[in-house]
This record gives structure tokens, sequence and C-alpha cells, in this order.
């Protein structure tokens, strides 16, 4: 276990390759995102996710988000995806909104009792998109122990999450370009499976970084809980 400043050429090299490595043999890597810092999880290893959601303290009720490297992803992942989902990813992707959508059916993965859904994420820092890049779609979680603060740095999260993890990249503080940060930290989170239906709307699960408001303004007002 150990803690690689990415902003150092060498550190980063040897902090990409080792994280990729880590991912690969289903352990944890704490990464940058534009939001919080997260603990990430190959999506397509029951064991890795499992071990995720016993590093935070959470159980199977709780499933972590999934980040994704580009838009075309969401497609491979959700089905189906309503206009207003494409006119938010389109706002706000890559960035600090996740969207809860219906998971393709055929799709072998255990995230926990999803229900047949799944939150997308593409964030936009740009050590979480180039490890997303090689490994592919990560579940990824705020990296700290369950009820406790948000990490903002890597420091943060070894010092919640300690041996459970194999690799920390740090890359500054999380958050800063985000005026809400500090009141609401992570992303901005909303349910859209509702908006399959014509009457459905959208539910705001949780406050975040992007305002609600914009949220609203993107999706019309009359298709929103």
């Amino acid at each position: 276990m150990a803690i690689y400043d990415t902003g150092v050429p060498d550190e980063l090299l040897t902090g990409m390759r080792l994280a990729r490595g880590a991912i690969a043999r289903g352990e944890l890597v704490v990464i940058p995102t534009d939001t919080v810092y997260g603990v990430a999880a190959d999506a397509f290893s029951a064991t890795a996710v499992q071990s995720l959601l016993d590093a935070k303290g959470r159980d199977r009720t709780a499933p972590p988000p999934v980040l994704v490297p580009s838009l075309a992803t969401l497609d491979a992942l959700a089905d189906p995806i309503p206009d207003e989902v494409r006119a938010l990813v389109d706002e706000f992707w890559p960035g600090g909104l996740t969207v809860i959508l219906r998971a393709r059916s055929m799709l072998e993965w255990d995230l926990g009792e999803t229900r047949g859904t799944v939150a997308l994420r593409m964030p936009s820092h740009p050590i979480a998109l180039e490890l997303l890049a090689e490994t592919g779609p990560l579940a990824v979680s705020s990296a700290n122990r369950t009820g406790e603060p948000a990490a903002m740095s890597a420091a943060d999260a070894e010092a919640m999450l300690g041996d459970a993890v194999t690799v920390y990249l740090e890359a500054g503080p999380a958050g800063e370009g985000y005026p809400d940060a500090a009141a609401h930290a992570g992303s901005t989170i909303v349910d859209a499976t509702n908006l399959e239906h014509p009457d459905g709307k959208l539910r705001i699960v949780r406050h975040g970084v992007i305002p609600d408001d914009e949220i609203v303004r993107v999706v019309g007002a009359e298709r929103c809980a």
C-alpha cells in the first residue's frame, strides 16, 4: 500500500501501472475524481465489488455507482436512455452528475441489490479518465468509511481505508471546480428510471455539486418530481 503523487512524472507512471495491475487482480485503488476521491474496483468482478463494500463498511443494499470512460459507454451499460437523460449527459458529462438507469439485462456483473438498475457517471478528472480508458468501467464509491466525511485527498482516504486499498493516487484537492463542493461534496444523483413512462418524472436522489435548478433547467420542471 502506497500513495503515488500523480503530479510527479515518475510517480504517475508507476502509480498508474500499479493501479492497472491492482484492478486486474480484483484489488482496490483510490483515485481522484472531480468531486471527491473514490475507491475503485473492477465492476465486473463480484469479489472485487464485495471488497469495496467491506472496506467502506457497507452492505449489498448500497451498491456502488459505476464510472465510465466515455459517453459511448452509456449505451453499452443501460437501456433505455430517455431523451431527458441524453440532454443531461450532454450538458454535465464529463462532470459531477450520476444518473440511475435500467441496466442492460445481458451484463454479467453483481454490484449488489440494484433491482436491475445502475448508477452511471463520467468523471472529468484526467487521471480518472486515463485509468478508465485502460480498465473499462469501474465500480467507484467515495473513498471513506460509511458515515465519515468524504475524502478530499488520497491522504484522507488512506487514513480511513488503510491496507484495504492496494494503490492510492494523489492529484491534489478534489472538488475545486465546483462552487458548491464545500456544502455538497459528491456528485448530484438523479433517478431517471421512471422517465421511460410518458408521465414519469426524474427524481433528485442526492443533492451534490450540480445545483438542483440546473437539473430542472435541462429536463424541464414538468418532468421533475
